[in-house]
């Protein structure tokens, strides 16, 4: 693994008294688990949050094979974590990437569309900016872990783009959100409820 990379912060969970494991999305080496010393202190605060780009360099460890991560913002996505519409949609694109991707595989295609849809998230004056982009990821997706094969057809109004959404919604709950890992779609739900209110 090079020893830095930019990555997409996908999750993190504490680890000790300010530590935290970070799960992180880089386009070379997919996902990587790191240990981010003091990642759950006040200085990290705003680069921990799911959704913000960061430049990750990597230490080893000896005698394990969690490295160590040091984290610097290159992006931040931490603002829109009070608008309840785009929040719901960066917390549910990370879930399900932290959720099903497998560590250490590179998808450089999906690290880059997923980063351009959180680019989307937060530029679009609305939802209409974004929702083709959470389409065309999600059906990638599919795609890339062997679920997926002709993208829908692009869908120009809101009603499609709902169905759409829907379609995709049973097909990653049967398919990559099955077992233990279902809890993952209660932020889909979330998210659902939110962009059905603009109807």
């Amino acid at each position: 693994m090079t020893p830095r990379a930019s990555a997409i912060l996908l999750a993190s969970r504490p680890q000790g008294e300010t530590g935290a494991i970070a799960r992180l999305l880089t386009a070379d080496h997919g996902i990587v688990a790191a240990y981010v010393a003091g990642g759950r202190g006040r200085q990290m605060r705003a680069v921990m949050v799911p959704g913000n780009r960061v430049a990750a360099e990597f230490t080893a460890r000896p005698g394990t094979q969690l490295p160590f991560a040091r984290l610097e913002l290159e992006q931040s996505r931490a603002a829109l974590m009070t608008e309840p519409l785009q929040a719901a949609a960066i917390q549910w694109v990370c879930a399900l990437a932290a959720a099903v991707l497998p560590e250490r595989q590179p998808y450089p295609a999906l690290h880059a569309a997923l980063d351009g849809l959180l680019t989307a998230i937060v530029v679009a004056p609305s939802a209409r900016g974004w929702i083709g982009g959470l389409v065309a990821f999600e059906t990638l997706l599919l795609s890339e872990l062997g679920y997926g094969g002709v993208p829908p057809p692009a869908a120009a109004d809101w009603p499609a783009q709902m169905a759409l959404l829907a379609t995709l919604e049973g097909q990653i709950a049967h398919y990559l959100l099955a077992g233990d890992r279902r809890d993952v779609m209660g932020a889909r739900r979330r998210l659902t409820e939110r962009l059905a209110r603009m109807a």
